[in-house]
């Protein structure tokens, strides 16, 4: 009798907690494809500075901090950092903003911590930690979706007859079924050259929101609801997702440049 009444503690403490958490980031390799480009544009300067503040780990071994951190109810002020929600016809100006803050306020907050001399290395390396992973998130389309459905989360479809969601399969089940390693996929990304990589890392980050925002448009007209998605879908969308990979990983390397 014991054991069942731990089990149902248990359940009730920790089976939300995933519910609250699984369908809200680029999933762990998406996050590790960005921080792994990122590293190959890093300036000597920063990638010093960068391997000082994380103690030698890596942008792509931190790169999902961010969520591991949402386990714990000590960060949940965090968790509405993670996307922004809008009208489609809409752009971030124009829109109405979160009173808890969102991914623009949180990217911002993370830089200040950054860049400010008063701060302890811990919590410039926490804030690292954060910003690596919401410039990835940034350029998930589903990150800048409708609040109706919680960025698609309550868009249901099948992933190959299995019950998903449009979030999901943009998060993690098109690029999992690849079925390529993050070191794979980013050693793989398009080859560019200096203008096409400098034309990337123009603009601001409410310029980068308002052009994934254009995609989101897209994401949600690609599917109906209760659809089942399979090859096809990924032979029509794969593309976009690792081209916004490796944009993020771009422009994140030019935000860690300009800080450090």
């Amino acid at each position: 009798m014991k054991s069942i009444y731990i089990c149902l503690i248990t359940a009730f403490f920790i089976l939300p907690l995933k519910s609250y958490a699984e369908d809200i980031f680029w999933g762990q390799t998406g996050h590790r494809v960005v921080g792994k480009i990122a590293d190959d544009y890093l300036k000597g300067k920063a990638k010093r500075e960068v391997k000082r503040l994380l103690k030698r780990k890596s942008l792509a071994f931190v790169s999902t901090f961010a969520d591991e951190i949402k386990s714990d109810r000590r960060y949940n002020e965090f968790y509405t950092w993670h996307y922004i929600n809008m009208p489609l016809n809409e752009n971030y100006e124009n829109s109405k903003k979160n009173s808890n803050g969102d991914l623009v306020t949180g990217i911002a907050y993370c830089k200040k911590i950054i860049v400010d001399k008063n701060a302890s290395d811990k919590d410039k390396a926490f804030y690292l930690k954060l910003l690596i992973h919401l410039i990835g998130d940034l350029h998930q389309p589903m990150h800048i979706g409708l609040e109706d459905d919680r960025g698609g989360n309550d868009f249901k479809v099948q992933w190959h007859y299995e019950d998903s969601n449009l979030h999901r399969v943009w998060d993690t089940e098109m690029i999992e079924s690849f079925n390529m390693s993050y070191n794979e996929l980013a050693e793989n990304a398009d080859v560019l050259t200096k203008k096409e990589v400098k034309l990337i890392q123009e603009g601001s980050v409410i310029d980068w929101v308002n052009e994934t925002h254009e995609l989101t448009k897209q994401v949600y007209g690609s599917a109906d609801v209760d659809e089942n998605l399979r090859y096809r879908y990924s032979y029509n969308h794969l593309k976009t997702a690792r081209s916004q990979l490796q944009i993020a990983g771009i422009r994140l390397a030019k935000v860690l440049n300009d800080l450090l």
